[in-house]
């Protein structure tokens, strides 16, 4: 084995080593009345937070895994931007969790169940995916614009501050 082949082979035992800690966090997670999910964000080589889902335990319908765990590592780092930053997730994340790891700017996912095998247990999120192709006004969900002139405001606002962190 040349030395780029034992790099590239210490590299993916630590993603191994990285993806068990969230396999592991799903399972336990499970034994505690939570959902079979978990999350680990590394930045260079050190895990920085975790996140299992408490959906049920914590009456929080956006506390799954990811997000928990983008949460944490926020609050660790002190910042939103979590650029530098890799997730380690026991499962392909749902629409909102995937929003949520690209709103947080993190490098790159690994995954390890994927959405096939969260719908054969009930977490089928094919649904969402399909609303979101859908006009607003032919969405489940019904929705209508209001006060649009009103609200505009806010968003001048913001455009016009000259000492805004931008997002």
């Amino acid at each position: 084995m040349d030395e780029k082949e034992k790099t590239q082979h210490a590299a993916n035992a630590c993603r191994e080593r990285y993806m068990r800690q969230a396999i592991d966090l799903s399972i336990e997670n499970v034994r505690k009345g939570g959902g079979p999910f978990g999350a680990v964000i590394v930045r260079d080589g050190r895990v920085i937070a975790t996140g299992t889902n408490r959906v049920v335990p914590g009456c929080d319908p956006t506390a799954h895994a990811e997000v928990t765990a983008i949460r944490n590592a926020a609050r660790v780092l002190g910042t939103f931007d979590l650029s530098g930053c890799e997730i380690y997730t026991s499962c392909e994340p749902c629409p909102m969790c995937l929003g949520a790891i690209y709103w947080a700017r993190l490098d790159r996912m690994y995954y390890a169940n994927d959405k096939k095998d969260a719908a054969e247990i009930g977490f089928d999120d094919s649904f969402i995916y399909d609303e979101f192709a859908l006009a607003p006004s032919a969405r489940s969900l019904p929705s209508e614009r209001m006060l649009p002139d009103e609200a505009i405001r806010a968003f001048e606002l913001w455009r016009d501050q000259e000492d805004k962190t931008p997002y």
